[in-house]
């Protein structure tokens, strides 16, 4: 197969305009193959020659113009069309095409709970392919007129209202002019949830076996979705574009969600049947708010190509956690909420979270400017590995300083004139800045240069000490601000000093002072002179509104790690502890004294977001890699200690939030069966909750891979949740026994079966590698590169990215294994999706070797 190059694209989009697409799909041909007739009308600029995409499973016949071309012409999935003359033209394509289990093109999914059937389209980069016939590329917008046939008792959806017109066949309404990666079907028995707002159809909808968890949490959901869209109204001149405004949440799903226009897919796993946390209802949320950002900036504006991804992904990014932060509760509903924004600190999630995301990404060998540079992305394959960190988080960062800098509204000018000026078109990012700079007097251009084109992450380390000299106020201490970069900054400083102890916890801290610094500063650098005594902590980047690693003074480090939960302000100590994540990241911190902190802090910590974070890095790096073999029980007693604490404090029910979130670290954590198997058997945690069924397989799961558990407690689990989420659990449970026998059988299903569905191979990879099963699993490290690399090539890039991700050996910690697989990077046959995973791999474990190497 082909991948599309930049240059191929500007070509075709040079000598072709397409007009419509009228598309028919016939989903009840089988269970392996469905129908795909597309009839496409465009226009030669001039006598030419070009090409049509298609992937299919047999290309029944093609014909243009009414002339019938020969099928056997096919080229991968490519059709050659020469000899066009200038003028309209149209193409009629037939062709059976191959139903997925990947979730690329047209995924197909039996739901083991009912067995229903449920099938939807990810067409993203280049899967519109595996659909229909297209000039697949984001600059020939079209419109798309489909019309669907499916087996009765099923709804159809789509990018615009699906009209049911009798014998199981539906038309979707045309749209406006698309991309054809944004084009989108689902069809199945779903479970709907149907409302009106703004004179729009709002509908949600999902797998009949989760219609009870659906319904729930329907109202939060399209209280949420109604407050965005308001939010987004106020904030943007352009109206929403489309007719409708369909959220779908749909199996085995490879992302969060889609943006696709009018019918936005989700992975179903946020349907809840088990019990969340506030932090993740807020996760929730803020999906929703990202995706709704799309329909303006991403499918009303397209990218011309993909160097542009992150206009897509960090405008989503910054404005889907900036809208949740001011969208509140209609006043209408008369509720005490109304009017209150719905989530007003999801700036902390987005900081201990999804910012470390960026930091991770941009310090490995594989990073890359927010915005590459255009000959770095050639082709799609190239594209597709931009999906990142960088893409998303630092993107999201650097959008959220230069509002910093020039000021919102300007900034909102700016972003109105770009949707007015390309509205239902082509952006690039010279576009963007030219947009935004028309609205300001800065250097708009000049940032862009030095945020967007560059990589890495600065560092700025505080220098606090007293004056060389007296001033004429009196006492006095000097801040100077050292950067290890290139970027310019525009930070906050907070300054703190001991009080007396007026809260249970350890110590109490008083806020002095807040102000604001650049970083370079003008003129000579000199440092910045404050009143008073040297404070007893300095934190810079208050408000976490930069993109930059933090070092503290050694002072303001020691006051932090004993009174670290005593600073007021959440997002102050986000700052604070993504410092002390870099400082372990980066071998300047022992993990044992981050570990200490935790213990130290967390039970006082109010910010459920920042007891999440903190606990994930704690156990699945720290715990599980960070440090040796030897000082790993050490690190599981203090976090079970730390949990149990946690269980303790709240046994009166008051943070429910907070007490599954230290249940679920406990089970994992857990070095003894003992407590595990109790709760399973009683189907309770003492003092609660009661073990739901994402509690009960975490638990087995545990317990697998201690060994305290069998096939036959599996396969009894098994038979009382036998949903998709129990067979996942199932396949994880299973590849984490501790026994020779099981882990072949888990290899045998990953790289040889080729049957695992995309999330049943991730489970099992999941299940696989367990830290303490070292020796276990040692022979597989050395056969996991030349199998992963068959693998890929044959299943493709979803696949490949799954097995780079999951079933990568991250537990095999030593130079033998950093060097297996540095030597396995010069594989020809790699494919760029899987080496990107491994280079990103090999350096994480290049990383864990220099912490372990460095602690004290």
């Amino acid at each position: 197969m082909s991948v599309l190059t930049r240059e191929e694209a500007q070509t075709r989009a040079q000598i072709i305009d397409v007009e419509r697409y009228t598309i028919a799909l016939d989903l009840a041909t089988g269970e392996e193959t469905f129908a795909s007739r597309t009839a496409i009308r465009f226009t030669a600029r001039a006598a030419t020659d070009t090409f049509v995409e298609i992937k299919p499973a047999t290309l029944h016949s093609i014909a243009l113009d009414g002339q019938p071309l020969d099928p056997a012409l096919l080229d991968g999935n490519r059709y050659p069309l020469t000899g066009l003359t200038p003028g309209p033209h149209e193409l009629r394509v037939d062709a059976a095409m191959n139903y997925s289990r990947t979730g690329e093109g047209m995924h197909r999914f039996t739901d083991p709970a009912d067995g229903e059937t449920y099938l939807y389209t990810q067409l993203f980069m280049e899967d519109v392919q595996r659909v229909f016939a297209a000039f697949d590329q984001p600059d020939l917008k079209s419109v798309f007129a489909i019309d669907v046939t499916a087996p009765e008792g099923w709804t159809v959806l789509g990018n615009g209202i699906a009209e049911h017109t009798g014998d199981g066949r539906w038309t979707i309404a045309p749209t406006p002019l698309i991309s054809t990666y944004l084009v989108a079907v689902a069809a199945g028995p779903w479970h709907s949830v149907t409302t009106e707002h703004a004179g729009l159809p709002f509908g949600l909808h999902c797998r009949r076996s989760l219609a009870p968890y659906l319904d729930a949490d329907a109202d939060e959901i399209l209280d949420i979705t109604r407050a965005c869209f308001d939010r987004y109204h106020e904030k943007f001149d352009e109206p929403y574009p489309f007719d409708s405004y369909d959220q779908a949440f749909v199996p085995e799903f490879n992302a969060g969600a889609m943006e696709n226009p009018g019918l936005v897919t989700f992975r179903d796993d946020f349907v809840y049947r088990s019990a969340v946390t506030d932090t993740e209802r807020q996760t929730r949320a803020m999906v929703v708010a990202h995706e709704m950002a799309h329909m303006w900036f991403g499918d009303l504006v397209t990218l011309s190509w993909w160097d542009d991804i992150w206009l897509n992904e960090s405008f989503a990014e910054y404005m889907g956690y900036q809208t949740l932060t001011e969208a509140t509760l209609p006043r209408a509903l008369n509720s005490p909420q109304a009017g209150e924004p719905l989530f007003p600190d999801t700036w902390v999630e987005f900081g201990v979270s999804r910012k470390s995301w960026g930091y991770d990404a941009d310090q490995r060998p594989s990073t890359h400017p927010v915005a590459p540079d255009p000959d770095a992305v050639p082709d799609t394959a190239s594209a597709l590995l931009n999906f990142d960190g960088i893409s998303y988080a630092k993107g999201a960062s650097a959008l959220r300083q230069l509002v910093a800098w020039l000021g919102e509204k300007d900034f909102l000018a700016g972003i109105n004139t770009h949707f007015a000026r390309h509205k239902f078109a082509n952006a690039t990012l010279a576009d963007f800045i030219d947009n935004l700079a028309s609205a300001t007097d800065r250097d708009v251009h000049a940032w862009a240069e030095q945020w967007l084109r560059t990589t890495g992450v600065d560092t700025l380390t505080a220098d606090v000490h007293e004056p060389t000299a007296p001033t004429e106020a009196g006492q006095s201490w000097a801040l100077a601000v050292e950067r290890e970069g290139s970027r310019p900054h525009r930070i906050a400083v907070a300054t703190f000093d001991h009080a007396l102890n007026t809260q249970a916890g350890p110590g109490h801290l008083a806020p002095r002072d807040r102000f604001e610094i650049d970083v370079p500063g003008p003129g000579d650098g000199a440092p910045t002179i404050r009143p008073g005594r040297r404070p007893a902590l300095v934190v810079l980047n208050d408000g976490d509104l930069t993109y930059a690693k933090i070092r503290l003074d050694t002072a303001s480090w020691d006051t932090a790690l004993t009174h670290l939960s005593a600073i007021p302000d959440a997002l102050t100590r986000a700052v604070v502890w993504n410092a002390a994540r870099d400082l372990v990241r980066d071998g300047e911190l022992d993990p044992a004294r981050y570990l200490t902190a935790a213990r130290t802090h967390l039970p006082y910590e109010s910010d459920l977001a920042l007891v999440q974070g903190v606990l994930t890095f704690a156990d699945g790096q720290i715990a599980a890699r960070y440090v040796t073999p030897e000082a790993r029980p050490a690190a599981l007693a203090t976090l079970t200690d730390l949990c149990r604490d946690l269980i303790r404090r709240t046994e009166d029910g008051s943070r429910p939030g907070l007490r599954l979130t230290a249940v679920r670290h406990f089970i994992d954590a857990a070095t003894q069966p003992d407590t595990l198997q109790s709760w399973l058997t009683e189907g309770t945690v003492h003092g609660g909750p009661e073990l739901d069924p994402e509690l009960r397989w975490r638990i087995l799961t545990r317990l697998a891979a201690l060994g305290a558990a069998d096939e036959k407690a599996i396969a009894a689990e098994l038979a009382a949740d036998p949903s998709a989420t129990g067979r996942e659990g199932a396949a994880r449970c299973r590849a984490a026994l501790p026994a020779a026998e099981a882990k072949a059988a888990a290899w045998q299903a990953m790289f040889s079966d080729d049957t695992l569905s995309n999330y049943l191979f991730t489970a099992t990879a999941q299940g696989f590698w367990q830290p303490g099963q070292e020796e276990l699993v040692r022979a597989y490290v050395p056969r996991f590169y030349p199998e992963a690399t068959a693998l890929a090539a044959r299943r493709g890039p979803a696949i490949a990215e799954a097995a780079g991700r999951h079933a990568f050996p991250s537990y095999a910690i030593d130079a033998e294994a950093l060097a297996t697989g540095t030597a396995a990077l010069d594989d020809p046959a790699l494919i760029p999706a899987l080496r990107r995973k491994l280079v990103d791999q090999l350096d994480d474990l290049r990383r864990a070797l220099t912490v372990r190497t460095t602690a004290h």
